[in-house]
Formats: C-alpha cells, structure tokens, sequence
C-alpha cells in the first residue's frame, strides 16, 4: 500500500492583518519542516501567507478555489496544486474535511463555516486567534486553542495522528 501525503488544511480570512499573515507563514513554515502538506482556499491573505512560508520550506500546498478557471479564481502564487471546485463558498466544506486536522487563523464568516464543517464531522481543529464560542450546549472545547504557530502545528499534528489511529 502506498503513503498518502500527511496534509493539514489550514483556513483564514482573505483581507487578514499583518500579524494575522506572519502567523500563517509561520505554520506553513512549520508544517513543511515536519513534511505535512499544506490545503487551503488558495486565495489571498492568510491562504497566501500560509502557501509562501510553505513553500519557502520546500512543503507542498494546495488550493482549492471557489471558481471554474484562473480567470474566475486566480490562485495565489504559491499554491503549487490548484483544484478548480466551481462550487463558490460550498467549496469550504472539501477544505475542512481534506485534511487529517484544520488550523484556523483569523478568519471572517467563511473560516467560521469551515470550522462548522470540521467541528460537525469530527475533524479535529485548532484555533489560532480566530473564533470564539461560548454559548449552551456547544462544546469550546473541542476548538483546540493554540498560542503561537508552533504551538497550532504541535497540536494539529498531535491530533492528526491520534484521529487517524482511530
């Protein structure tokens, strides 16, 4: 049997801040030192930022956009495998659930379907100043919190690898 590629999705917002961006880079920059392959939107801000540090580590990333062309969704230019979904923001349940586990970054109303997605089909995540829940009967605590990138990628590969032994 042959190894499947150990991938990570990794799911932020398009107009992220600088330091939103810097922490991106550094858990692509951290999940290829450790040879986990990078997914995400392919678009700009945090999918962007998560994509360069990646690849400046000699990892592989891969996108999955919203449209059915470049034209419709130019991908950014460090995502080196781009998926075409033609299926707009329905595009985010295929990124939650693509990866052995999630790391949330920031993120407006998409990341938060995303994490819906992963939080719904048991896809174990990791929040890295992104959303907070706190209301009845939802558990917070399955939004693993993180600290730093280095911390975020610790904790998505930890459970990565607990939840594939399932």
């Amino acid at each position: 049997m042959m190894n499947r590629a150990m991938i990570i999705s990794v799911i932020g917002g398009e107009d992220a801040s600088a330091g939103a961006e810097r922490l991106a880079e550094d858990v692509g920059r951290e999940l290829a030192k450790r040879g986990w392959t990078v997914l995400c939107g392919g678009g700009a801000g945090v999918m962007e930022a998560v994509c360069r540090g990646a690849r400046a580590e000699g990892g592989h990333t891969i996108g999955i956009l919203p449209g059915h062309n470049a034209q419709e969704s130019p991908p950014n230019d460090y995502v080196e495998f781009v998926i075409y979904s033609g299926l707009g923001y329905a595009r985010n349940s295929m990124i939650a659930l693509s990866g052995q586990a999630v790391i949330a970054i920031d993120g407006a109303y998409g990341t938060l379907t995303e994490i819906a997605y992963a939080l719904i089909h048991e896809v174990p995540i990791v929040g890295l100043h992104t959303w907070d829940f706190s209301y009845p009967g939802h558990d917070a605590e399955r939004l693993i919190r993180a600290e730093n990138a280095v911390d975020a990628v610790e904790k998505a590969i930890a459970a990565a690898s607990k939840r594939s032994r399932h």
